[in-house]
C-alpha cells in the first residue's frame, strides 16, 4: 500500500475540521457605524404637502325648518243677538273690506223696545228733576230721592241696552280679508253666538315652523328668514314670534315668520321649507377632502406651524358648493389640503402653497 493517498486524506480532514471549528469565516466581524445605519444617520426628510392659506370670515349660515303657511288672522264672526237673516249671502272666496256688511238681521220689535226705553227714561228723568230741592224743603225724604235717582240710572241702562241690540243687527267684517265660508243664508234664523261667516286675513301671511330645543336657542326675533313653497315660489320676511313653551308631544317650539302677500297668491296651509338666517358667526371654508381624524377619532385638519405639521380639531358649521364651513381654527390658518394623511404631529414638512383661484 502506498502511503501518499492516506496522507492526503488526513490533511483534507484536518483542514475541514479547522474550518468548522473557526465558524467557517476567519474574517473579523464588522461593527455597525453611524454612517452605515440610515435609521440612525439622522431625521426623516421633510414630507412635501400642499397648503391653503385660510382666513376666518363671516358665515352665511342658517336653520332649515319644515313648516307651512298660515293666515295672519282667522276669525269666525258670530251674531250677538237672535234674529232672522234679511241680507243676501256673500259667497266664500269673496274679498271683503273692514266694516263691510256680512249679515243683517230682522229688526222685529227692537224699534218698539227702543221707544219704550226712551219713554221710561224721560219719565225717570222728570221724576228725578228737582229731587234735591224737594228734600231741602222737606217735601220728600232722602230715601225717596235716592230711589228716583236709581230709577233714572236704570232707565238709562235699559235704553243703552235696547240701542245696542238694535246696532248689533248688522254684522260687519272686523278686518279686510277673504271669506272662507258663505255668509248665513237669507231667511235663516241665527241665535246669539251662531256663526255668520269665517274671515281670513291673508296679507300679511305667517310662516309657521317648529324648531328643536337646540335650534330655538340660536334663533332671534327680527332675524331675516324666507321660505320656498312646493310651487317653487320664494318669499322673505322676518321672525316675529318664538314660543317659550314646548309642544307637550313633539317637544318642539313654534316659530312664526311674517311675510308680505300683496298679490294674494299665498294660500293658507301650503307646505314650505323655511330658512332662518343666523349672524355673528365666523369660520373657515376649506375643501372637504382636507378633513381627517386623529388617533382618538376626533375630526379635524392638519395645519402647518413653524414648518411642522400639527392637528387642529374643528366643528362643522355647514357645507356649501365651494367647500365646507368649519369653526374652531385660529383666525389665520395654513391648512394642509394634500398630504395630510402622510404626516403626524411634529413632522417636518416642505410647504407648497395653493394658488388662489
Amino acid at each position: 500500500m502506498r502511503p501518499v493517498p492516506i496522507i492526503l486524506a488526513l490533511l483534507v480532514c484536518a483542514a475541514i475540521a479547522t474550518f468548522v471549528i473557526k465558524g467557517g469565516n476567519s474574517a473579523a466581524p464588522k461593527e455597525d457605524t453611524p454612517e452605515s445605519s440610515p435609521a440612525i444617520a439622522g431625521e426623516f426628510p421633510p414630507v412635501s404637502v400642499l397648503v391653503q392659506k385660510s382666513v376666518a370670515q363671516p358665515v352665511t349660515s342658517g336653520i332649515v325648518l319644515r313648516g307651512q303657511t298660515e293666515a295672519f288672522r282667522q276669525l269666525e264672526v258670530r251674531a250677538e243677538v237672535d234674529g232672522k237673516v234679511i241680507s243676501q249671502p256673500l259667497r266664500k272666496g269673496t274679498l271683503v273690506t273692514e266694516g263691510q256688511l256680512l249679515c243683517e238681521l230682522d229688526v222685529g220689535t227692537r224699534q218698539a223696545a227702543i221707544a219704550e226705553a226712551k219713554a221710561r227714561y224721560e219719565e225717570a228723568k222728570a221724576n228725578n228733576k228737582g229731587a234735591a230741592g224737594l228734600v231741602q224743603k222737606g217735601i220728600i225724604s232722602e230715601t225717596a230721592a235716592f230711589s228716583r235717582e236709581a230709577a233714572l240710572e236704570a232707565a238709562q241702562a235699559n235704553l243703552d241696552r235696547a240701542q245696542r241690540e238694535y246696532n248689533n243687527l248688522k254684522i260687519n267684517a272686523p278686518f279686510s280679508g277673504l271669506l272662507e265660508s258663505d255668509t248665513s243664508e237669507f231667511g235663516s234664523f241665527i241665535q246669539r253666538g251662531s256663526p255668520c261667516a269665517t274671515v281670513l286675513q291673508l296679507n300679511p301671511m305667517k310662516l309657521v315652523g317648529f324648531a328643536t330645543e337646540e335650534q330655538v336657542a340660536r334663533i332671534t326675533e327680527n332675524a331675516q328668514a324666507g321660505a320656498r313653497l312646493l310651487s317653487g315660489r320664494q318669499v322673505e320676511g322676518k321672525v316675529t314670534f318664538i314660543s317659550r313653551r314646548a309642544d307637550s308631544v313633539t317637544r318642539t317650539f313654534r316659530v312664526e315668520i311674517t311675510v308680505p302677500n300683496d298679490d294674494g297668491k299665498l294660500r293658507d296651509g301650503s307646505t314650505a321649507d323655511i330658512y332662518i338666517a343666523l349672524s355673528g358667526e365666523k369660520g373657515h371654508i376649506i375643501p372637504q377632502s382636507a378633513l381627517t381624524l386623529n388617533g382618538d377619532g376626533i375630526l379635524g385638519i392638519r395645519a402647518v406651524k413653524d414648518n411642522k405639521a400639527t392637528f387642529l380639531p374643528i366643528e362643522v358649521i355647514r357645507d356649501s358648493a365651494e367647500g365646507i364651513w368649519v369653526s374652531g381654527l385660529p383666525a389665520e390658518t395654513n391648512v394642509i389640503v394634500v398630504g395630510q394623511e402622510y404626516v403626524t404631529d411634529g413632522r417636518e414638512v416642505s410647504v407648497t402653497f395653493k394658488e388662489e383661484s
